[in-house]
């Protein structure tokens, strides 16, 4: 029995394969993959797709599980926080890009009614890119993320009301006020059932879920609930979109919303890619050709427009400059939803087969951009906020600054911390010196018994499995000082490991482990140091040996500190690990000593000169000395050259570290 949209999904990711692998190559997203995947299997190119339909309904379902993360990861807290900048900056970037493109429509010649619609299009900018990136840079909780997020979820809630006035602008609906009427109804239900959920239902679902401790139970309970919430809002005429944002704020209140997103993220991966592809699919490359030099036009239009708009909606929060900036660079495209609305444009007749195209085509284009942009927003903003500019204008940004800079939750807060894998008898001792120290630590555990100890106790933890980056992301571990691994489990520290050394070169790494074999390999793979219970209980007994033979006291001391401080290298083979601290005497709050191989010879550090390379400037990283071959060079000048092999000692903010680390790694 053949399977048609089998043969399509088969060719439109075998050819998404093959183009990201060139585009990753040569640096440009993957994002842009999908959407040139799109293009050439799509009717106007090489027409490869013969289920359109159903690769649409595959988009819809990525997009149902973006917004469900996304409603994760806000929470009802989190919305109320943001309130003030959800209505205000939302209704006014949406309010006057509407405003501003009805007007400029209208002195083209195109009817007020099509034109208002047009600004409804234009208004929407792209939650599935946007989020994806802010996501993959740790900035979702940044004040820029922060307010980009609060303004994309204005644009999310407002499509519904927008494609409900469509038929009215269209000249289709009867009575406006009973549509009204009943739109207001269906929100009020949905929202009693939705608190319904939220308070009696959800929690002791996953509660019992979670005392299984089944991972394939607690996942597909996590998928039917979203799709269950989603399917509930669209049978009511809402969106499905709505619906999974609904299902992922309902999951962000209970103690499980870190471990649920970390299970989803692979769904929605695979299903947003068919989004993109649906979206490039529709492009007519024909009309696309021979009109290039209007479509550039308008989308060089499109894009200062909505800047500018974005730029005064954040300066009206006062917020500062490099919030407006970083603001202004993540929303100036047009978005999924726009495409979403648009069909129902096309319907409705209020959108010409022609200026569909036009839309389509500054649609990809914007979206294509967005990546790069986004990418070079810090530097592009450094620039900006640099520039002269009068005193008194300076002194009340400073003060706007100030307005905003306590508006951080703990967690966000978490900084030079300590991390705590695992709350069992260890953890909980790690735990308590730490507290008794004044030192910030969180906890991971995934065991429902001792993560309920935990809350109990008022201890900081989060419920989620630290093998998952996500997870590791979340309690900010590229920024921790220290992270103990106490659990049982050997394969999964060595997955631990791993993943804190993808996400960080300066966290000192100490494991817990049972047995001696465990040890070589857990600090080949990147721990600082490995602590076997056999060589403790080794060290107590030959202590208590030494006591019988009257050895003094001070020497038996000395002995236990040489074994322990050599990582145990009179009881084992190691001679030094990969990751030993030299510097283990130095301890200077939020600043690291570390080593980094240059390894990537295409970036912007290699054959340029420490000036040149922006190291200081740029990542605010000092080169104490670099090593080449076997050779040191101590007397580091900025006219100093940086090769490709190099061995650089540098001093700086554990972050910066980390993301020059991400730029001159393999």
């Amino acid at each position: 029995m053949e399977i048609p949209i089998l043969k399509d999904i088969v060719i439109i990711l075998g050819l998404s394969i093959f183009i990201i692998l060139l585009f990753q190559k040569i640096k440009v997203p993957s994002l842009l993959g999908f959407l040139l995947a799109g293009i050439i299997a799509g009717p106007y190119a090489f027409n490869l797709i013969s289920s359109q339909h159903e690769v649409e309904l595959l988009s819809e379902i990525g997009i149902i599980f973006l917004l469900f993360i996304i409603g994760i990861e806000l929470s009802l807290k989190g919305l109320a926080a943001i309130k003030k900048t959800i209505l205000l900056g939302g209704g006014m970037q949406v309010g006057g890009t509407i405003l501003i493109t009805a007007v400029v429509s209208y002195f083209l010649g195109i009817p007020i009614n099509s034109g208002v619609f047009i600004g409804f299009l234009f208004a929407l900018s792209s939650t599935a890119i946007v989020l994806k990136i802010l996501q993959e840079k740790g900035e979702v909780t940044s004040p820029h993320g922060r307010v980009a997020v609060a303004i994309l979820i204005f644009q999310d809630i407002i499509v519904v009301p927008m494609m409900l006035l469509t038929p009215l602008l269209a000249g289709k609906s009867d009575n406006i006020w009973e549509t009204v009427g009943i739109l207001l109804i269906k929100i009020v239900g949905v929202g009693i059932v939705i608190f319904l959920l939220a308070i009696y239902i959800v929690p002791r679902i996953f509660k019992m879920v979670v005392k299984t401790k089944n991972r394939e139970l607690f996942i597909l309970t996590t998928i039917v609930f979203c799709f269950a919430v989603a399917w509930l809002t669209s049978s009511v005429g809402l969106s499905l979109a709505l619906g999974a944002f609904f299902a992922g704020l309902i999951i962000s209140e209970s103690d499980y919303s870190h471990q649920a997103t970390a299970n989803v993220l692979p769904f929605r991966e695979i299903f947003i890619s068919f989004f993109f592809i649906s979206v490039g699919s529709l492009l007519n490359l024909n009309f696309f050709i021979n009109n290039i030099l209007y479509i550039l036009l308008l989308v060089i239009g499109v894009i200062i427009l909505k800047m500018l708009i974005i730029a005064i909606t954040v300066l009206s929060l006062k917020y500062p400059a490099r919030t407006v900036f970083m603001t202004v660079f993540a929303l100036f495209q047009v978005g999924e939803f726009s495409l979403l609305l648009s069909t129902v444009g096309v319907q409705n007749d209020l959108l010409p087969e022609n200026i569909y195209q036009y839309f389509l085509a500054i649609s990809i284009i914007t979206m294509g951009l967005t990546p790069f942009l986004m990418n070079l927003a810090p530097k592009i903003t450094y620039f900006l906020v640099k520039l002269p500019i009068p005193t008194n204008v300076r002194k009340r940004l400073n003060n706007v600054k100030r307005v905003h800079q306590n508006q951080q939750t703990p967690e966000e807060e978490l900084s030079d911390h300590l991390v705590i894998i695992g709350y069992g008898i260890n953890g909980k001792n790690i735990s308590k010196a730490a507290k008794n120290a004044k030192i910030p630590y969180i906890i991971i555990d995934l065991e429902p018994d001792s993560f309920h100890d935990a809350k109990n106790a008022g201890e900081p933890i989060v419920f989620g499995d630290a093998t998952n980056p996500v997870i590791l992301k979340h309690v900010h571990v590229q920024e921790a000082r220290v992270v103990v691994i106490a659990i049982s489990d050997p394969d999964a520290t060595k997955k631990i490991i791993n993943g804190i050394r993808e996400l960080s070169q300066t966290a000192c790494v100490i494991v817990r482990t049972r047995y001696v074999k465990e040890i070589e390999e857990n600090i080949r793979l990147g721990a600082d140091e490995v602590i076997p219970e056999e060589f403790e209980t080794s060290i107590e007994i030959f202590s208590r040996v030494l006591r019988k033979y009257l050895i003094p006291h001070n020497e038996i001391q000395d002995f236990i500190n040489h074994v322990r401080s050599s990582d145990y290298e009179m009881l084992t083979t190691i001679k030094g690990g990969a990751h030993t601290p030299a510097y283990q005497h130095l301890h200077i709050p939020n600043k690291e000593i570390v080593t980094l191989s240059v390894q990537r010879g295409n970036n912007n550090i290699v054959g340029k000169t420490i000036e040149q390379s922006g190291i200081g400037k740029n990542y605010g990283v000092t080169v104490l000395t670099i090593k080449r071959g076997t050779h040191y060079i101590t007397n580091i000048t900025n006219t100093t050259v940086i090769e490709q092999g190099d061995l650089l000692y540098l001093f700086g903010n554990p972050v910066n570290i980390n993301q020059l680390n991400q730029l001159i790694s393999l």
